[in-house]
Formats: structure tokens, sequence, C-alpha cells
């Protein structure tokens, strides 16, 4: 497999395709139990605070490293079948914008269980569920990105049969606020997609020589720093 010198790299896109779906995964598994809808997970909370805020947490990084993960599948895709390629990346991506706002409302409704207690936060949470906002536009991208970015890698071969349907069913994960995510569909779509990508991203990290030394040594150095810096702002 020959890996183009493209933005974001090689590196970002095969850390993206084996920890996106691997992140996403043990979000899911740490909070499996709690019933997926707002008053359970909110209720969880309330009894194990850590356990979520660590389940939601992880789940909200698989999302956004995912972006750079469908970067380099839409590469592959795009060598024989541009138009499949920029239809699902962008699809997908915009679908990942969604989730990601997502994410930033379950942790506002968590602050309120602290701050309010939790029959007064559930009381917010359910007199403002279904209130307005721009993102909704993108739910239909949340499950229609990833079937056209299984098409086309179908259509371009850049994934065999089995993995492009294991890609397709990424689309019956569940969306919105406070979603538990943790039924059979959502494990079998988030398997699916680690037996999408997980393999690729292998191959695209295995594909050239290895960082050098010293910027491995800044990547760790600058993840925790990014973190203190982020408490202390």
């Amino acid at each position: 497999m020959t890996i183009t010198n493209t933005l974001p790299g090689r590196w970002v896109e095969g850390a993206g395709l084996v920890l996106g779906p691997s992140l996403l995964l043990a979000g899911v598994l740490i909070r499996a139990g709690v019933g997926d809808f707002f008053p359970d997970q909110l209720a969880a909370y309330a009894a194990h605070p850590e356990r979520m805020v660590l389940s939601y947490s992880l789940y909200a990084a698989g999302v956004v490293l995912l972006w750079p993960a469908v970067t380099s599948l839409a590469r592959l895709i795009g060598r024989s079948h541009p138009g499949w390629a920029r239809w699902g990346a962008t699809l997908v991506i915009l679908g990942l914008f969604g989730r990601v706002f997502h994410a930033g409302v379950s942790h506002l409704a968590f602050q309120l269980v602290d701050a309010l207690g939790l029959d007064a936060a559930r009381r917010a949470v359910e007199a403002t569920y279904g209130a307005f906002h721009v993102f909704k536009a993108v739910n239909l991208c949340i499950m229609a990105g990833w079937v056209v970015l299984a098409a086309g890698a179908y259509r371009a071969r850049a994934l065999g049969v089995v993995r492009c349907v294991c890609l397709a069913l990424a689309a019956g994960l569940p969306l919105g606020v406070l979603k538990g995510s943790s039924d059979p569909i959502s494990l079998v779509a988030l398997a699916g997609l680690a037996v999408a990508f997980v393999p690729l991203g292998v191959a695209v990290l295995r594909a050239g020589p290895a960082p050098r030394w010293w910027a491995a040594a800044l990547v760790v150095a600058l993840v925790p720093a990014a973190f203190f810096f982020g408490l202390a702002g």
C-alpha cells in the first residue's frame, strides 16, 4: 500500500483508524448496563460520576479521532472514485460534528446534576430535550454518511466486501444527547467500525518509516501539557 504524504499525515490518520473505534467501544462498554435514555443516564451519573465521565470522555475522544480515519479511507476511494470519496467523507465528517455537539450538551446536563440535584436536572433536560439547534440538520448525515462511504469503499475496492458491510453498520449507532449506546445494535455497529478501520490503521502505520524519537517524545509531552493548560485556563 502506498500512502501519499498529505495532510493530516500517515501517523495522525493511522492513529485515528486504530484509536477512534477502540475508544468508542471502550466508552460504551464502561457504561454497559445503564438504560439508554436520559433519565437513566443522569441517574447513573448521580450514582457513579467518575464512571460516566470516563465513559463519555472516551466516547467523545473516539468521535473526534474518526475524522482523520475517514480522510484516510476517502483518499483510497478517491484514487478511482473521487465523487464517492468526496460525498462519503463530507457526510460522515458533518455527522461527527453533530456528535461532538451532542457530547457537549451531555456534559452540560451532567453538570446540572452537580449544581441542581438529580430531580431538577432531569426536569430541565426533559423540558429542553427537543429544543432547536443548528446541528439537527446533520442528523441525516450521521446515519447516511457511513453507508455512502461504505458504498464508495466497495466500488473502489478499498476494502473487502465484509469490511464494507461492517463499515455500513456504523449507521445504526444511536444519535442524540445522553444516549447510552450500549444496546446490542450499538455494540454491533461499533464492532463493525472496528473491523473496518483497525486493520486499515495498522496497514497505514506500517506503510512507512517510524517517527523520529524527538517527534514521539514531543507528542507524549504535549498531551498532558494541553490538559494542564486547559485546566489552568
